[in-house]
């Protein structure tokens, strides 16, 4: 019994690194690093799918929490860039970008297997210092609640539209699918982000892209029939609430207010 317990003490231990295989090794967790060029680098975590299962990759720069609702990718640091080219890249951040939150900012690490998925994986928490943009309340709150913890958002393995390495089941739907540019899905169903809501007042002066761009080729001739059977877009995140107007009707008017109002009815 003593032994059985330990290994199931030593499962659950593990149970976090299941679905790893991108480790990003710099930014290191609580770095505090300066706007301009953040040297990214990376290797292989050890653990199923191994690097040389993937094929090209997308690095996006985020700031927030750990949900999706509270976060907002600000710079794509590289698209669609090829593993076997090697194991660092350079992200250019501006100054402007955000503000500089502790422990704020994250790398989002998505990967293409070459059997077809995407999996996410996530980097350490830094800071980027020297910001002197705007970050909104949602962003801030979410990076607030984790009271100063380092740890990124936890890896989306969607490998071979959605299965688990190893056969560990489908990603729920709803959750990071969502983030992965499109251009970087494959499978049969594929997910958009939905537009968000505009804000009440401007508070940036310069237009950052939500999703990188996607390549594209002019049709010459007919196309080939469409691969995608399904393209499921995220739910609006904002409610709205009503509530019924108790305030009595105005009286209709009187005098020569009613006389004029009458010469209009016929």
């Amino acid at each position: 019994m003593r032994f059985r317990l330990s290994a199931v003490s030593l499962l659950a231990a593990l149970t976090p690194y299941a679905l790893a295989d991108v480790l990003v090794t710099s930014p290191a967790a609580g770095a505090q690093l300066p706007f301009g060029n953040i040297q990214v680098t990376w290797k292989d975590s050890g653990v199923a799918p191994a690097l040389s299962a993937l094929t090209t990759y997308t690095i996006q720069l985020v700031v927030g929490g750990q949900e999706a609702s509270s976060q907002r990718p600000l710079v794509t640091c590289a698209n669609n860039a090829l593993f076997s080219a090697g194991s660092t890249a350079t992200c250019v951040v501006g100054q402007g970008a955000a503000a500089s939150t502790a422990n704020g900012f994250f790398l989002q690490f998505t990967s293409v297997a070459s059997e077809g998925g995407t999996v996410i994986n996530y980097s350490s928490r830094f800071t980027v210092t020297g910001m002197n943009g705007v970050t909104d309340a949602a962003e801030v709150a979410g990076v607030t609640a984790l009271n100063g913890a380092t740890t990124g958002p936890t890896t989306v393995n969607s490998v071979n539209n959605g299965a688990a390495a190893g056969g560990g089941g489908a990603a729920a739907v709803g959750g990071s699918q969502f983030t992965v540019p499109y251009g970087l899905q494959t499978g049969l169903t594929k997910y958009a982000p939905m537009q968000p809501v505009p804000p009440t007042k401007i508070t940036v002066n310069q237009f950052t892209p939500l999703n990188p761009t996607s390549a594209f080729t002019i049709a010459t001739t007919w196309m080939p029939r469409p691969s995608v059977a399904t393209t499921l877009t995220a739910a609006q995140t904002f409610s709205v609430s009503s509530m019924e107007n108790t305030a009595a009707a105005a009286s209709y008017p009187t005098g020569d207010m009613a006389k004029f109002l009458a010469r209009w009815k016929d």
